[in-house]
């Protein structure tokens, strides 16, 4: 079985204008993307951002929850953060993930937009199940990945519809919602 590797990428990405920014990074996608990637045994959560005072407030979070009180507080908690590591570019994740299992992983671009070249869950589930080269998912804060970043994709997940024509979920929501698609026990 192919591992799975995520990464929440901060920077480059756009906002609701179409322009290149960098989001901040937030309690709330630290937590919860955490918990999803122990939940689906994801080997590491990586969350990009370029800029050190980001990666520092990222890291005094989860350290409240890994040592002291809220380490004893919440052990559930602690242990889901144990997957995540806080780096500056995609390159570095990489480059380790090339490292550690001796091979580079398939990137696989999420985007609420849909592109001919989409592949569906239920290939991508297959490929992880039956694969043997590990996959990176790759999530967009803010408005998305940049188009350059989705071009250099191996493959690009189809969107997340709903019934209805609002599409626009927060990356934690959507980071669940797509795990379960590819990881989630068939009930």
């Amino acid at each position: 079985m192919g591992r799975v590797y995520l990464a929440l990428i901060h920077a480059p990405v756009y906002n609701k204008n179409g322009r290149v920014v960098a989001t901040s990074i937030t309690n709330l996608d630290l937590h919860d993307i955490a918990r999803s990637a122990a939940t689906y045994d994801v080997v590491r959560y990586y969350v990009i951002h370029p800029a050190e005072a980001q990666q520092a407030l990222a890291k005094r979070i989860m350290g409240f929850w890994q040592e002291g009180y809220g380490a004893e507080y919440n052990p559930d908690r602690k242990e889901a953060f144990t997957r995540v590591q806080v780096v500056s570019t995609l390159d570095e994740v990489m480059a380790e993930i090339e490292q550690t299992e001796g091979q580079t992983p398939l990137r696989v671009a999420t985007d609420a937009r849909e592109y001919v070249n989409s592949v569906s869950y239920t290939q991508m589930r297959k490929w992880i199940e039956e694969g043997e080269k590990p996959i990176l998912l790759l999530f967009g804060t803010g408005w998305g990945l940049v188009q350059e970043e989705v071009a250099k994709a191996d493959f690009i997940l189809g969107p997340i519809f709903g019934p209805g024509v609002y599409n626009h979920l927060s990356v934690r929501s959507a980071a669940a919602i797509v795990l379960d698609r590819l990881r989630g026990r068939n009930i």
